[in-house]
């Protein structure tokens, strides 16, 4: 486990990365300029964003799948630095084989030999978290065994306290901070982050998937071992076939990648739109085309969930940009978003409706994705933060669009949603077994209330009880304020008649006088002082009581 002193270094390295690209006022307002490098400043370049995602990976595993993270964010950073976040690779050097076989003794319980008859310790592939070895189990099946870093979790654990410490000083200290809350945002990487640091998760998104693309022939999930996979190890199906993006226009001669294609994108966007699963990283790297025409979907760690609500919202807006209707989709996205205090709603609808007009101009080659990585775009500039899922299925759909354009240049996004889409409304419309178990019993509870509640009204209405009550405007509340300020006003018009009638009365000649001056005079505006501090008593004392009655029963409402 690290060190309580690799804290300062892990404070250094941050805040030397913040200075280095710009955000030294977030150094200045968490209080952390001793860790900072006088020496460190360095001028804007062009490949300032390629340099960002560079030290990230220096930074090690957590910051590697924070800068994959940020990549999906393209409503906080600039165009230039999600392009660079998202050739973020995180393939480093595998740790040793002696290491690789006593975690996978202490998680399986028994020795390697007695659960694999082969097992390859040199990696087919080593990444931040893990590494994978081929290996064959006793009954002859192939399979991958993904074994995660022994101290991997120990340094995400350290590496996520120095940044929650950071984000909430940034938070509580800078207007950057305030404005996009840093805070939230880590919140949501570290629940990431611990999902995916947990392979018994990722069997279960493979077997979910699996599920979901059972009827694509051209599509192929490997299976995991459950019985053989733990928190830190994962075994599954060992696929044989070569990286999408390592097949040439001449191996793709032999394969006929149209199917291909166009079943990878229906699943999908089936995937998403119908059944709410998100798999966030489907780009060229994880996809593998394999001897027999199938393609194989690897690496289901980083899943998220896109719930009902969403999937509605996503449809809808699909639906508007297909037909061109701008209007209807900076409607949906602005449904979609929460508005922070520069939100520009007049702007906002401009920019979505020229930027759907020009998507749409483009024809059938339209990609989906990169309009609504776009449109996430827009939605930041003009102050509306969209949900973080749907950065994610942008991001989702702009690897696809890359995969599916390598595979087939012919292949047209914008055509294959509007055909698939009518299908996706339908799914919508269709109600689960479950959905209508709930609906009868709301409907069973309804009917048998029913004949009372209509009993009670019809009881009041015969015995002229019936009332209707609105709580538009307090009405109660509103005639003590008015009265209250009918009395004010009618004693300061007698407070200022005192006064002027006392001033009248100055000069009418009398033989009551008092220090010199007409007795009723003086009397007038001795009742007109008094009248008004009586006033301003009797107006501080109730303010102050109104103000704490308003502020207890504030205090008193029961908070959602």
């Amino acid at each position: 486990m690290p060190s309580e002193e690799s804290g300062p270094h892990r404070y250094a390295a941050l805040v030397r990365l913040l200075v280095r690209h710009g955000r030294s006022d977030l150094v200045s307002g968490a209080g952390l300029d001793e860790y900072a490098d006088p020496g460190s400043d360095s001028d804007e370049t062009t490949d300032q964003a390629e340099a960002f995602a560079s030290d990230l990976e220096a930074l090690g595993p957590t910051y590697i799948k924070l800068g994959q993270l940020l990549s999906t964010r393209f409503d906080l950073l600039p165009a230039a630095y999600t392009t660079a976040l998202s050739r973020l690779q995180d393939e480093i050097e595998p740790f040793p084989a002696d290491e690789v076989r006593a975690l996978v003794e202490t998680e399986l319980g028994t020795e390697v030999k007695h659960v694999y008859a082969e097992f390859d310790d040199v990696p087919v592939a080593a990444a931040s978290l893990g590494q994978v070895h081929r290996a064959t189990l006793r009954n002859g099946r192939e399979v991958a065994v993904k074994v995660q870093r022994p101290r991997v979790r120990d340094d995400v654990r350290a590496d996520m306290a120095t940044l929650t410490r950071l984000a909430s000083l940034a938070d509580k200290s800078t207007g950057v901070g305030r404005t996009y809350g840093f805070g939230r945002l880590l919140h949501e990487f570290e629940r990431s982050l611990t999902l995916e640091l947990d392979y018994r998760r990722e069997a279960r998104n493979l077997l979910r998937f699996g599920e979901l693309t059972r009827h694509y022939d051209r599509l192929l999930v490997p299976e995991p071992v459950l019985e053989l996979t733990t928190g830190r190890v994962l075994t599954m199906s060992f696929v044989h076939g070569r990286k999408v993006t390592d097949v040439g226009p001449l191996g793709l001669i032999d394969l006929d990648p149209a199917p291909i294609v166009r079943q990878l994108f229906r699943a999908y966007l089936r995937s998403i739109l119908v059944e709410g699963f998100l798999h966030a990283d489907p780009h060229p790297g994880n996809l593998l085309l394999t001897d027999d025409g199938t393609l194989a979907v690897l690496d289901l760690g980083m899943v998220t969930s896109v719930p009902p609500r969403l999937q509605d919202k996503l449809v809808r807006l699909l639906v508007a940009i297909g037909d061109d209707n701008g209007e209807q989709a900076a409607r949906v996205l602005a449904e979609m978003g929460q508005p922070l205090d520069h939100y520009d709603a007049i702007a906002f609808r401009d920019d979505v409706t020229n930027l759907v007009a020009e998507a749409v101009a483009e024809g059938p080659q339209m990609q989906a994705g990169r309009v609504l990585v776009e449109l996430s775009r827009v939605s930041g500039a003009r102050g509306l933060r969209p949900p973080p899922e749907m950065s994610l299925v942008g991001k989702a759909l702009l690897n696809l669009d890359r995969t599916t354009a390598h595979l087939d240049p012919q292949f047209a996004p914008a055509a294959a949603i509007r055909k698939d889409v009518q299908s996706i409304l339908r799914s919508g419309l269709t109600t689960s077994p479950g959905d209508l178990i709930t609906a009868a019993l709301d409907a069973k509870e309804f009917a048998a209330q029913l004949p009372s509640r209509a009993n009670r009204i019809m009881d009041s209405l015969a015995d002229g009880e019936l009332r209707i009550r609105v709580d538009a405007i307090d009405e109660e509340r509103l005639h003590t304020v008015l009265q209250r300020l009918a009395n004010r006003l009618t004693l300061g018009v007698v407070i200022a008649a005192s006064i002027l009638g006392g001033s009248l009365l100055m000069q009418v000649p009398t033989d009551h006088r008092i220090f010199g001056y007409p007795a009723v005079a003086i009397i007038l505006f001795v009742v007109a002082i008094l009248g008004g501090a009586v006033l301003s008593a009797w107006i501080v004392v109730t303010d102050r009581k109104v103000a704490r009655t308003e502020l207890r029963a504030t205090r008193d409402v029961p908070r959602l």
